[in-house]
């Protein structure tokens, strides 16, 4: 006789059967929240899901959305990619993790993956949600369109489509995570990278409203939308590589083969205009597109009421840098091409780090460079855009721990964060001369106290430190030791102000 039979909840579509884990949460996998996106659909709003009979089964993984297999030189991202493209068409799906299946009143996070808007899912070994059901909240992760059918511009098909996914999964959360035992009031939206870019444009957007109550942007940016000219370059690019019209007709009948081998060979276009540089510096020809940036649109208002938890890493572009070979070899000259690619004055930026930075390495300066340009300008900005309301709260945080991997260069990189978040730090695959936290063990405790500080945003809007205002800018530096800090690297911070700004000149196409 079995006593802990698999749970068993009703949404609004209709039943699904989920896993009793051994530590009593529960799992869900593969509940749609959306229809498949299929042919024109592909590039169409998200529709309601069909209701099914009987109990569905949401005890596997599911498919995801159309990608290549993505790799950043010699460092193991597998744990954060996940294994590339499982086939499918119903996957605009989510994942639900809950202590207590049928109870009520619990927090809820809903995660919103990274990876470039062209890879990731929620079958990435990541995001694993049991830490967070164990610790009493409800976790949410969910699969979006990514690269063509996600955020390719296109004449006849809404803008950002990937975005809006993201927008209907929040309103399923609303509608049934109730039945889950979680508290549809009392949601955080969370995001990392891309998918932290993707947190502060739902942030900004007035469709949103009243579907979440806090939000989490971990290393993404206010600034990182494509203009529509910027957007109009990668289009038509897309279709001069399949002989077609730039236009959603003309797409619809592609194949998501042909879809996502275009979108890989779209690398390197010039996207730097007369008005405007490129937010994402050449790394991806997709993003969001926006006529005002995400970091404007909060300064205006919107998302003044939702409180607010955003930091970067302290050594961001190390990722894009020491996998492949290029912070060792990092010249003078590269220092100055990654400055002018994203500031309209590249002098005076490279003089305001170096002066910062007196003993820095080419290697440092340019990774610096990088990561303000990507992450931290944008995060500056919406923060304070955000902290200008006094409606709710803003808290800054700089992951500063170093990872030892790759020769104990990787350092504080891109996404090292996020198994700490995730108290997912134990993972063998995580560990290793080559993999994301390098060889050895991480500090004792540092993933649980970070882990923590996140439930605990979701539970009461405060992670554990003082709040960001716009003269203190207090940011909470985590490392082994944690230590709150006024305006760190404020000289840096002020080299990019107004200079990422939608009214400020930027260099033309080299």
């Amino acid at each position: 006789m079995n006593l802990h039979p698999d749970p068993v909840v009703t949404t609004a579509q209709g039943a699904v059967r989920g896993l009793r884990q051994d530590d009593g949460t529960a799992a869900f996998l593969n509940i749609p929240y959306a229809a498949p996106p299929r042919g024109a659909g592909r590039f169409a709003p998200p529709r309601p899901h069909a209701p099914w009979d009987g109990i569905r089964d949401a005890t596997s993984p599911g498919p995801n959305a159309p990608q290549a297999e993505r790799r950043l030189g010699s460092v193991d991202m597998s744990p954060y990619f996940g294994a590339g493209w499982s086939r499918g068409e119903d996957y605009l799906t989510v994942n639900v993790r809950t202590p207590e299946a049928g109870g009520g009143g619990l927090p809820v996070m809903v995660f919103v993956h990274g990876g470039g808007f062209v890879a990731g899912s929620t079958r990435s070994a990541m995001y694993d949600g049991s830490a967070f059901a164990r610790d009493g909240v409800v976790l949410v992760t969910l699969n979006y369109r990514l690269g063509i059918a996600g955020f390719l511009d296109l004449p006849g098909a809404p803008a950002n489509r990937g975005l809006l996914d993201v927008v209907a999964a929040l309103r399923w959360v609303r509608e049934n995570i109730a039945a889950f035992g979680g508290d549809p009031r009392h949601v955080t939206l969370f995001g990392q990278s891309a998918g932290a870019t993707i947190v502060g444009g739902v942030l900004a957007t007035p469709d949103a409203t009243g579907l979440f109550r806090r939000a989490i942007v971990q290393s993404g940016s206010g600034l990182g939308a494509f203009t529509a000219e910027q957007a109009a370059r990668v289009t038509t690019a897309a279709a001069g590589h399949l002989g077609i019209e730039p236009h959603v007709d003309a797409f619809a009948d592609i194949s998501d083969e042909r879809l996502v081998g275009t979108a890989s060979r779209l690398a390197g276009i010039d996207l730097r205009t007369d008005t405007h540089h490129d937010p994402l510096i050449g790394l991806s020809p997709f993003s969001l597109v926006l006529d005002t940036q995400p970091a404007e649109a909060v300064g205006a208002g919107l998302g003044a009421d939702i409180d607010l938890l955003i930091g970067t890493n302290t050594e961001e572009g190390n990722l894009y840098l020491v996998p492949v070979g290029t912070y060792a070899t990092s010249t003078a000259e590269d220092v100055a091409d990654t400055a002018a690619r994203s500031h309209p004055d590249p002098a005076r930026l490279v003089e305001t780090y170096r002066k910062a930075r007196p003993e820095a390495s080419f290697g440092e300066l340019r990774s610096a460079l990088m990561g303000d340009a990507l992450f931290g300008a944008g995060s500056w900005a919406l923060a304070g855009a955000h902290a200008a309301h006094p409606q709710s709260a803003t808290f800054g945080y700089e992951f500063a721990w170093r990872s030892r991997a790759l020769d104990g260069q990787l350092g504080a990189a891109h996404a090292v964060e996020l198994p700490f978040v995730f108290d997912l730090a134990h993972l063998p695959r995580l560990r290793g001369a080559n993999a994301m936290l390098g060889p050895g063990r991480p500090p004792a405790g540092l993933a649980a106290r970070m882990h923590e500080a996140w439930v605990r945003f979701a539970g009461t809007g405060d992670p554990g430190w003082d709040p960001y205002d716009t003269e203190r800018r207090a940011t909470m530096r985590i490392d082994t030791e944690w230590t709150q800090v006024d305006d760190p690297r404020g000289q840096e911070r002020q080299a990019w102000t107004p200079a990422l700004t939608r009214s400020a000149p930027g260099p033309g196409p080299a």
